[in-house]
């Protein structure tokens, strides 16, 4: 029997614990078992391997010269395995037949309903599970695997995830104003006052970078409002003005202006986010792709 038939995954991902957090106490509260266990576990995975993959000390757990060889090699091989389980469940769970998208309040519902149609167009078959919460929830929930893509305001980065603008939107202003000109220039907008909604959604993100970007003080209503709904009915009782994209009128009659900036319309962008290491990859590239590309 050779040695890689004698290794034990369990010892393989072990090791990979101990090797990320420095400790083999946490490394075993991570993986619910004792710390003697994962201890043997560690030690006979050393055995097979012919050296000590760890140095213990009084300090704290270090890296042998061997370990720091091995380690990079340990994890690949956990990441191997695990992709050829998800592969393999993807491919004969039924119940995996599906995409689980997480879409932030911003998101247009015509994007939304783009999306049902485009995941059936797939090589494969499949269905759509929608998921709408705030940005921070969506951001989390795909860093832990519960989603598989999100769309969400292109406001802040997430380094490592794959990422492509979807849509783009035409930024409005609502005001309490009713005889108001179609458009308005930023820098005369500058000047009112701006009701905000909690920055969960993206979009007072997207305002305070948007006058953060052209070094222009925001000047804000001291409350808050709950909803997009709620940012018209304050503008109309002269609380102040509401920015929004356009979809997110409550109707087209709806007085407001289009913004502009030297004489182009201010848009916001959306993005979709995904794992290159998804087992969805391939098909939530497609869908992405697809999405970019729909017209607008």
């Amino acid at each position: 029997m050779s040695m890689a038939e004698r290794l034990n995954l369990e010892g393989l991902r072990y090791a990979q614990a101990v090797g990320e957090t420095k400790s083999f106490s946490a490394a075993a509260r991570a993986y619910g078992v004792t710390q003697p266990a994962l201890s043997n576990g560690i030690a006979k995975l050393e055995q097979r391997l012919g050296d000590k993959l760890f140095d213990r000390s009084p300090r704290g757990v270090t890296l042998t010269a061997f370990g720091v060889r091995m380690l990079p090699l340990i994890s690949s091989a956990v990441a191997a395995l695990d992709a050829v389980v998800a592969e393999a469940k993807r491919l004969t769970d039924p119940g995996e037949r599906r995409i689980r998208m997480g879409v932030s309040p911003l998101i247009a519902a015509d994007l939304v309903a783009r999306s049902f149609g485009m995941v059936r167009d797939l090589p494969v078959a499949r269905d759509l599970v929608l998921r709408e919460a705030d940005m921070e929830t969506l951001r989390a929930e795909l860093r832990a695997g519960e989603l598989d893509i999100i769309l969400i305001p292109a406001v802040a980065a997430m380094p490592r995830y794959e990422h492509r603008v979807i849509d783009v939107e035409p930024i409005v202003v609502v005001s309490p104003r009713t005889a108001e000109p179609e458009t308005v220039e930023l820098e005369e907008a500058g000047k009112e006052q701006f009701i905000l909604v909690p920055d969960t959604c993206g979009l007072t993100t997207f305002t305070t970078q948007l006058f953060q970007a052209h070094e222009m003080p925001l000047r804000t209503y001291p409350g808050e409002a709950a909803s997009y709904r709620v940012l018209e009915d304050w503008a109309k009782l002269g609380l102040g003005s509401a920015m929004v994209p356009r979809s997110k009128l409550a109707s087209p009659d709806v007085p407001h202006r289009s913004l502009m900036d030297g004489g182009r319309e201010v848009q916001i962008s959306f993005e979709a986010v995904w794992s290159s290491g998804s087992p969805l990859a391939e098909d939530l590239l497609s869908l992405a792709d697809s999405l970019a590309a729909a017209p607008r």
